[in-house]
């Protein structure tokens, strides 16, 4: 006899034989899997500001496009999500385009890079490699790829020397941080950040991680690990979890006073639609952007809300704007099949119209 909700007991049965198979696959599984590793493709280091390294992708063939193409990723996390496997890599997407790829690695900052500035992130680091890539490839201008805070830091990097970029591309960049969804700009706003950053100097990897986690609380914290059940007859698909675990816990610590004036200026004062981002001796203007502008978000994101990303199109100068809206999440954009076959070529096929 079924209960209302139609479970039988040889449902139930069944149920519990496929956990005792997939929990026994573990016990073989987990032991043979080892270390796993993300950054896949070959790449080497062509500049260096202390622990700040610009390196160049190398792709099967050379590069066909002369302009060369640089990412710059946010602070909160190790580069290489856009690097993360074989399978998944939007930099060997970028690659089998044509592309010239570069990335900029931050490195680990430590309690002597406490009172770096954004402005150091911005007019020594960003601005230095941006520099580089213009001498060696002997064009005055470059491509840019901004990734989530990245991009908040490339679009202001655009507005102090828009003279050298030729092209921008923003991927799920906050613009709008008040935007009623952004819930980790609610929690933002409420921080004392300046008892925060005195108290503690750099602010910890870990404090930063289980806030992040913290948004979804079940999903990320219970969900994903109930989940991991399912799959620990699979060796590949265990890798693949163990790979992006260790990509989410291998995080930097944030620069403290880099942290606070990100806080202060684009969280709680929405710097970018209100005005008030001070970066050295400047006042950060998007109106200076007349460069073509080339906006991606994640339909699905909950770290970067679309709407916080699609303000970008109101407060730049640019008459050459495009958006594209990539059905996933704020990681998907990068990981997922989809973006395999979408975003490389999208990219691609807009800087080839330019």
């Amino acid at each position: 006899m079924s209960s209302p909700l139609k479970v039988t007991a040889e449902a139930l049965a069944a149920e519990a034989a496929s956990l005792r198979h997939k929990l026994g696959a573990g016990l073989r599984t987990l032991p043979e899997v080892g270390d796993v590793h993300y950054g896949v493709t070959a790449r080497q280091e062509v500049w260096r500001d202390g622990k700040v390294v610009l390196y160049r992708f190398i792709g099967q063939q050379a590069p066909t496009a002369r302009v060369p193409l640089l990412i710059t990723y946010a602070l909160v996390n190790r580069p290489y999500m856009v690097d993360l496997q074989e399978d998944r890599s939007l930099v060997k997407g970028l690659l089998a385009q044509g592309q010239d790829v570069y990335l900029i690695d931050w490195g680990y900052p430590d309690r002597s890079d406490r009172f770096l500035l954004l402005d150091d992130y911005i007019n020594r680091f960003i601005d230095g490699a941006i520099d580089y890539l213009r001498q060696a490839s002997g064009q005055h201008a470059i491509n840019v790829v901004g990734i989530c805070q990245g991009g908040a830091l490339s679009l202001c990097h655009a507005a102090l020397h828009p003279h050298k970029l030729r092209n921008l591309i923003t991927m799920v960049t906050p613009v709008d941080f008040h935007t009623p969804d952004n819930m980790l700009s609610n929690w933002a706003r409420l921080v004392d950040v300046d008892l925060l950053v005195d108290t503690l100097g750099n602010v910890p990897a870990d404090l930063m991680n289980l806030s992040y986690l913290m948004l979804k609380p079940f999903r990320l914290n219970v969900q994903k690990y109930v989940g991991l059940l399912d799959i620990l007859d699979d060796r590949r698909a265990v890798q693949d979890f163990l790979r992006m675990e260790k990509w989410i816990f291998d995080s930097p610590d944030q620069v403290g006073e880099s942290f606070r004036q990100f806080v202060k200026q684009f969280y709680q004062g929405n710097g970018f639609v209100q005005g008030g981002i001070v970066i050295g001796d400047h006042t950060i203007d998007l109106k200076r952007l007349t460069m073509p502008i080339l906006n991606i978000y994640a339909e699905q994101d909950h770290l970067v809300p679309p709407d916080a990303s699609r303000a970008l199109r109101g407060l730049v100068a640019s008459d050459d704007y495009s958006e594209l809206g990539f059905r996933g999440g704020h990681i998907g954009i990068y990981v997922s099949s989809r973006a395999q076959r979408e975003v490389p070529a999208a990219i691609a096929g807009w800087l080839a119209e330019r």
